[in-house]
């Protein structure tokens, strides 16, 4: 007779060399058995045992699958995001609730079908199926503002479509205007396409409008980049005197903004800057922070005047969407699914801001009770490159205020501090690691 554990192994050795792919499907357990030639009830200890190690996933009413290699090596759902081995990453900040993938697999059942699928993988171009459009109109639908489903264009991600748009509306050698800390994504966008940031200055409520008039009337400006709600990396969201003046000196001034609103979906009670300047606004977002990190589709929401030029900078960047992104998007939309991760991921934000706060109490932190990241002015006398080295010494990921601050600017003594990607006791013990080396003399951590 077979042992239970023997047979376990065997199938454990065949996932391991890839003759059984993550996703693939195992025999009902009665025609395991006879595959195999052991009883129904050894059978069934096998599947139990190859659940016990993480190796395959149960499915009511579906059966038995293959895990995933990130499950199978011993990683939850909630950190997904979490590099290999042991350190805590508090730099990449993707947010991930436990209930995401049952959601997520749940929409997808209709496309996987063969006729839905063979639609899904054909290619297409910036604009989308109109259904589409109407399915990403009321998923960036915020504030009681919802943007022209006909003005709305896609891109492969966030990043790309932040690409297409600043080469549609800024040529070689021109000037874009940028908040003093800001994305750091857009410093090699610049690079890349030979253009000047110009710092803008910043206070308390965000970016401070006569500083986009002083710098257009020193030299013009082509855009301005802003991000108005949830500012990555401060936090800032700006109250709605400051959007409503800043909308006015744009209009005034008629120079384009690209707002970023990728963690506005966090603070979707407040309208954008496109409510407020929709005829000057190029609104981008994407869907990994909203839905998942592996779900790569941006929006662009430009006005008509824009349309064409942002649309042929998409097709000459080889940057158009993928259909099967686009598919899955709007079946999740229709489905609800879009809403209960939003919906999810705002209360999980609010969870690890308590746990930040609660850490980090004494400390000159800056955030908000629903942002993923949070910004901490170090105490003296700790510079932000060598507490960095400090928290890297103790297996902790964060970023220097100088990766987010613009040109030859003075970078504050600060970090930012992402919440997202670790599971919650993991982010508590992390900070309050953080929280120990920031009430330690530099030196003391040097000795040891």
């Amino acid at each position: 007779m077979k042992d239970y554990q023997g047979v376990a192994d065997a199938v454990a050795e065949e996932i391991k060399a890839g003759l059984l792919s993550a996703g693939d499907r195992l025999p009902p357990q009665r025609e395991f058995a006879r595959k195999h030639g052991i009883a129904n009830s050894t059978a069934t200890r096998v599947y139990q045992e190859l659940a016990r190690r993480g190796l395959t996933v149960g499915e009511v009413g579906r059966g038995t699958f293959v895990r995933a290699e990130s499950a199978r090596s011993g990683a939850s759902v909630a950190a997904l995001t979490e590099p290999a081995g042991s350190r805590i990453d508090l730099e990449l900040n993707y947010p991930v609730v436990p209930e995401q993938s049952a959601l997520l697999a749940e929409g997808l059942g209709g496309l996987l079908h063969p006729d839905a699928l063979g639609y899904a993988l054909r290619p297409v171009g910036a604009s989308g199926p109109p259904a589409v459009q109407e399915s990403a109109a009321d998923i960036l639908a915020r504030g009681g503002w919802r943007p022209d489903p006909a003005q709305i264009l896609f891109a492969g991600n966030g990043r790309q479509a932040i690409s297409a748009v600043i080469t549609a509306l800024v040529p070689p050698g021109a000037r874009l205007g940028v908040e003093e800390l800001t994305y750091p994504v857009i410093k090699t966008v610049a690079a890349r396409l030979g253009i000047t940031l110009v710092p803008l200055a910043m206070d308390g409520s965000g970016l401070v409008p006569e500083a986009v008039e002083e710098a257009h009337a020193a030299a013009p400006l082509h855009a301005v980049y802003v991000q108005p709600r949830l500012h990555n990396p401060l936090s800032l969201t700006m109250p709605a005197q400051r959007v409503e003046r800043l909308a006015e000196v744009l209009l005034r001034l008629k120079v384009p903004a690209v707002e970023d609103a990728i963690w506005a979906f966090l603070r979707d009670e407040l309208p954008p800057l496109a409510a407020y300047a929709p005829e000057r606004t190029v609104l981008i977002d994407s869907m990994s922070k909203r839905v998942a990190p592996g779900l790569t589709l941006g929006f662009v929401v430009t006005p008509g005047a824009l349309a064409g030029d942002i649309a042929a900078a998409l097709r000459s960047g080889g940057w158009p969407p993928m259909r099967f992104a686009l598919e899955a998007t709007h079946r999740w939309q229709q489905g609800g699914t879009v809403k209960a991760l939003v919906d999810a991921k705002q209360r999980e934000a609010a969870v690890r801001q308590e746990i930040a706060a609660r850490r980090l109490t004494g400390f000159a932190v800056r955030s908000d009770p629903r942002s993923y990241h949070c910004w901490w002015q170090l105490p003296r006398p700790w510079r932000a490159d060598t507490f960095v080295a400090a928290a890297a010494r103790h297996g902790i990921g964060v970023v220097p205020a100088a990766a987010f601050t613009i040109g030859g600017s003075h970078a504050p003594n600060a970090i930012r501090v992402g919440l997202a990607s670790p599971q919650p006791d993991v982010l508590s013990q992390a900070l309050g690691t953080l929280a120990e080396i920031a009430r330690s003399a530099p030196e003391d951590l040097v000795a040891d």
